[in-house]
C-alpha cells in the first residue's frame, strides 16, 4: 500500500468511526442509565436521514437550518419512543423492554418503507459539506475532515456535562441506583427524558455526516451502522463515553483497512466486525475501559 492510498483509508476510516463513535455514545448513555440496550437506536438514525431528504426537498431548507431542524424532530421522535414504548415497562423485567426495543425497530423499518417506500433516496447536498477538498494527491468531502472534529468536541462537552454538572450528578446517580436516586429527589423520568435528548440529537448529528458523503438512503440503511455502533459501544465498555468513542474509532479504521488492504474482501467488511465483538467477548467481556460490576445474589 502506497503512501498515497495509506492516507486516504486512514482519512476515511477515522471519519467512519468518528460518526460511529457518535451513535455508539447514545447507546452506551441509555444502556448506563437504563441498562436498556436500545436496538431502534440504528432506526432512529435512519429517520434521521429522511427527515434531512424532507427538510430540503420539501421545504428548501438552507443546510443550518435544516441540521437545526432534523435534531429537533429526531429528538421529539426519541423522546417520544421513550414515554410510549419503554417508560410503561420500567419496573417489567428487563427481557420485556427489549422485546419493546425491537419491536419498535421493526415499526420505525416499517414505517419508513410505507412512508418514502423501499426505493433508495438520495440524499441532499447541505451546503458546503459535499465539497470535495484535496491536500496532495488525496482528496475527500469536507464532511470527512469535519466528522472526527465534532465527534472530539462533543466527546468532551459530554464528559464535562457527565462529570462537572447537576444533571451529570444525577445522571450518575440514576445508573447506580433506581430506588437511592428518587429517595434523594432526582426526578428519574426527567433525566432518562434528557439522557434520551442527548442521544437522539447525536443520532441526528451523527445521520447528517455520515450520509452526506454517501448518496443514498433507505429504510434498512441504519440497521447495520446500527449494530455495528452496538459493537462499538460494547468493545469500548458499555456505559462507557470515552469507550464508545474509542470502539467507534476501532471499528471504522479496521473496517477501512481490512478493504483496503484485502480488496477481495469487501463483501466480508461487515462479518469482521462481529468477528471482532466475538473476540472482545471471549477475552474481555467488560470492553477495553468496561468495570467489572459484581452481581448481587
Amino acid at each position: 500500500m502506497d503512501q498515497v492510498t495509506l492516507f486516504q483509508n486512514l482519512v476515511t476510516g477515522v471519519s467512519l468511526g468518528s460518526a460511529y463513535a457518535l451513535i455508539a455514545i447514545g447507546y452506551t448513555m441509555v444502556y448506563g442509565i437504563l441498562r436498556l440496550i436500545n436496538f431502534a437506536h440504528g432506526d432512529i438514525f435512519m429517520m434521521a436521514g429522511y427527515f434531512t431528504i424532507f427538510a430540503v426537498s420539501s421545504f428548501g431548507m438552507p443546510w443550518y437550518i435544516t441540521i437545526l431542524f432534523v435534531t429537533v424532530v429526531t429528538v421529539i421522535l426519541g423522546v417520544t419512543i421513550e414515554k410510549v414504548a419503554y417508560r410503561p415497562l420500567r419496573e417489567s423485567p428487563r427481557m420485556s423492554i427489549m422485546i419493546s426495543a425491537i419491536g419498535v425497530s421493526y415499526l420505525l423499518v416499517n414505517s419508513a418503507t410505507y412512508l418514502f417506500t423501499g426505493l433508495p433516496r438520495a440524499f441532499p447536498q447541505l451546503g458546503f459539506l459535499q465539497k470535495v477538498y484535496h491536500i496532495g494527491d488525496v482528496s475527500a468531502p469536507i464532511v470527512t475532515f469535519i466528522t472526527p472534529v465534532v465527534t472530539i468536541v462533543i466527546l468532551f462537552v459530554l464528559l464535562y456535562l457527565v462529570n462537572f454538572t447537576k444533571i451529570g450528578m444525577a445522571m450518575r446517580a440514576v445508573s447506580k441506583d433506581f430506588e437511592a436516586a428518587r429517595l434523594m429527589g432526582i426526578e428519574i423520568n426527567k433525566i432518562i427524558s434528557i439522557t434520551f435528548v442527548i442521544g437522539c440529537s447525536l443520532a441526528a448529528i451523527s445521520a447528517i455526516l455520515y450520509f452526506s458523503p454517501r448518496p443514498m438512503v433507505f429504510p434498512f440503511s441504519g440497521f447495520m451502522p446500527g449494530l455495528k455502533c452496538f459493537v462499538a459501544a460494547v468493545l469500548g465498555g458499555i456505559g462507557n463515553i470515552p469507550g464508545a468513542v474509542i470502539g467507534g474509532f476501532i471499528i471504522g479504521l479496521a473496517e477501512t483497512f481490512l478493504v483496503g488492504i484485502f480488496p477481495q474482501l469487501t463483501g466480508y467488511s461487515d462479518a469482521f466486525t462481529f468477528v471482532l465483538l466475538i473476540v472482545m467477548l471471549l477475552f474481555r467481556p467488560t470492553g477495553l475501559l468496561g468495570e467489572k460490576i459484581a452481581e448481587k445474589v
